[in-house]
């Protein structure tokens, strides 16, 4: 996303970039590491300082972008942009990282532009889905061989995931379809009673919170502002795995997000359970079970067409 609302996209496509920004006004040449985490401990100070009045959450967030962005990205990585009108625009990542003061987006890496756009609509519901996630960026290599297609044949090499492993997308509509529900109807649900979804300057960053071992699905925070919630959503059956996956999120989000006497508690939200996890949770003073429940009915129509 190039500005909140793609209101960057032309500037970006003459300019024959894509960056970000987030307030932070220095020249970051030599000074990425590894890893995000390592970033993140030595710019969220930094990024926090400057700015008083925001959160670990917003810090964590902004910092680790421009690490993906100006590091993470490599060299021949495709990059698919909107462009604010219902299309996406397709470059290579033609430079590394280079900084210009002074100007929008100034932590850039140079783009070469495709000549065609990916229309929104002949996207996949999957990776529809995953391209509209609200935030700066998403990670969408599993989709390289629609995306090949969709730019009409050509075969950028770095597009070819190296995880043999295959989705299926029908689990995976379930799974999203479920989060974006969720999402949409929170303040109806018993969750909703007592957490906001986390939000930044209006917009909704808790939904696909990334962190250091994968995206936290939810991340809300109590309307008292005491206690930060994870919530981790699965299709079908969960077992006692989940139970790791979610405390791996909740010691991310207690470490570097949490403010201090701040709480964090974990939901897992799935079809059913097992006793696997049951046994699980019983160990577990702060972490909660929900179930949800799909409802398709037909109706037979009483009356007969004319």
């Amino acid at each position: 996303m190039l500005g909140k609302g793609s209101e960057y996209a032309n500037n970006c496509l003459s300019g024959n970039f894509v960056g970000v920004y987030f307030g932070i006004d220095m020249d970051l040449t030599g000074r990425f590491h590894e890893t995000w985490k390592e970033f993140n401990k030595e710019f969220i100070p930094i990024y926090l300082k400057n700015r008083p009045n925001k959160k670990k959450v917003a810090a964590g967030l902004a910092c680790a972008t421009v690490w993906v962005v100006s590091y993470y990205m490599k060299i021949g990585d495709i990059v698919l942009c909107p462009n604010g009108s219902g299309s996406y625009m397709v470059g290579e990542i033609e430079s590394d990282y280079f900084f210009q003061p002074e100007q929008i987006l100034p932590h850039r890496r140079k783009v070469k532009w495709y000549p065609s756009l990916i229309e929104r609509s002949s996207m996949s519901d999957a990776l529809r889905h995953s391209t509209g996630a609200i935030g700066t960026y998403c990670d969408i290599t599993k989709y390289s061989d629609e995306i090949e297609s969709l730019i009409g044949g050509q075969r950028p090499a770095t597009l070819i995931s190296n995880d043999s492993t295959i989705e299926d997308t029908s689990e995976f509509a379930i799974e999203k379809h479920l989060e974006d529900f969720l999402v949409q109807n929170w303040s109806q649900t018993e969750l909703g009673k007592h957490y906001n979804i986390y939000e930044e300057e209006g917009e909704l960053v808790g939904q696909q919170y990334p962190t250091d071992t994968g995206n936290i699905d939810i991340l809300a925070i109590s309307k008292d502002k005491e206690a930060l919630l994870v919530v981790e959503l699965k299709k079908g059956r969960a077992s006692d795995n989940v139970v790791g996956q979610i405390q791996r999120y909740m010691g991310y989000v207690k470490e570097e997000l949490a403010e201090t006497n701040q709480h964090v508690h974990g939901v897992i939200i799935a079809l059913e359970d097992d006793i696997r996890l049951k046994r699980a949770l019983t160990v577990t003073s702060n972490i909660e079970f929900y179930r949800y429940q799909v409802s398709f009915k037909l109706y037979k129509n009483s009356s007969k067409p004319s």
